[in-house]
């Protein structure tokens, strides 16, 4: 018994025997105050968000699609179907899309349905690197759903450089597990992370491979696949899948439709061996900082760069000016909110810059 319960198991005693001599009900109240202790003080950490909004809120990490900072997509996937329901089979497996309609660019070739628990691996002709920040991000059709919550359905994101070894992303969901989240209801980004499809239509969810623990088995700059595989989000133990932490993945289920389960779209690549023909291994080592940065701030460059170079976008396309002093540095916008920006500069990968 912690200290709180102490104090009010006290209370409660003194209540019980002041109105009552029955040890019956003195019990019962003490079972009633004890599981009203838990839902004032247990349940608030279940629901406590930590991680990125959504997207279009301050502090985001949202990529919308047509943003320059994707410099690749995938151009090959293998497709390998779940079921409609994996609690009733007879409905046979997901129908929706193919495994072509996750090659190429967001929003143009439509969308594939995993179906609970089916998964597909994308390759990439020129491989992924392990650059500053974000690497890739996979977009899903997710949608708004009502106040802080959106229809979002999940998928493990793990990569591999010889298409044999794969390694997956620390993935990590608050979302309660005392209640199913049903069919069509929502939950908050701000409770996942490291999982795919945490953002809604037209945004990817970005992924770092410095997330990656080290392995020899592994190149983080040579990654040639990206594998997806659905969560399925039952809480049931038959079929719950679990997160980095060991916590059951709750989000919407069942999905009992020819396009259940997540639903990709595509996966955009930041930074790859060869961003352009042009590009040299020097090029590669152009670095800013301080990275995160206040706006306002001033931020320095590893290379001499000249304004007309440089162009800052933020997550959904919107272009910022840009001033570089005479010292050479670069001066951040006042009017910036927090969020992810990209900065593109001639002749270089682009760059992540994170205001805060």
């Amino acid at each position: 018994m912690n200290c709180i319960e102490s104090i009010y198991f006290c209370n409660i005693s003194s209540f019980a025997n002041k109105h009552s001599t029955n040890q019956a009900l003195h019990q019962k109240m003490t079972i009633i105050f004890r599981n009203c202790i838990y839902i004032l003080c247990f349940i608030p950490l279940l629901t406590w968000a930590q991680f990125a909004p959504r997207a279009g809120e301050q502090g985001s990490t949202a990529i919308h699609k047509d943003s320059g900072i994707f410099v690749a997509w995938a151009t090959e996937a293998v497709l390998n179907r779940g079921y409609q329901n994996c609690q009733d089979t007879s409905l046979g497996k997901t129908t929706t899309g193919s495994a072509e309609s996750a090659v190429g660019k967001a929003g143009e070739n439509g969308l594939v349905s995993l179906g609970d628990g089916g998964e597909i691996i994308l390759t990439f002709e020129t491989p992924i690197r392990n650059g500053e920040g974000f690497d890739f991000a996979v977009f899903e059709n997710g949608f708004f759903y009502k106040d802080s919550l959106d229809f979002l359905e999940l998928a493990f994101v793990e990569i591999s450089s010889d298409g044999e070894n794969y390694f997956r992303f620390p993935s990590h969901s608050l979302t309660n597990t005392l209640f199913q989240v049903d069919t069509f209801e929502g939950i908050d980004a701000r409770k996942i992370h490291n999982l795919a499809g945490k953002y809604t239509y037209g945004f990817g969810t970005p992924f770092d491979l410095s997330e990656i623990p080290e392995d020899n088995r592994l190149n983080k700059n040579a990654i040639r696949y990206v594998k997806l595989i659905d969560v399925v989000g039952s809480l049931h133990p038959a079929f719950a899948n679990y997160d980095h932490n060991n916590t059951i993945i709750n989000d919407p289920w069942p999905t009992p439709f020819p396009q259940g389960g997540f639903d990709l779209d595509a996966v955009g690549v930041i930074h790859t061996t060869a961003t352009s023909i042009t590009n040299s291994e020097e090029n590669y080592s152009l670095s800013i900082w301080p990275n995160p940065v206040n706006a306002g701030s001033h931020i320095n460059f590893s290379k001499d760069i000249k304004t007309e170079n440089i162009n800052l976008w933020d997550a959904i396309g919107t272009a910022y000016p840009i001033q570089i002093e005479a010292s050479g540095q670069m001066k951040i916008p006042d009017v910036l909110s927090p969020g992810l920006y990209q900065v593109q500069i001639a002749g270089f990968s682009p760059l992540l810059l994170i205001i805060q």
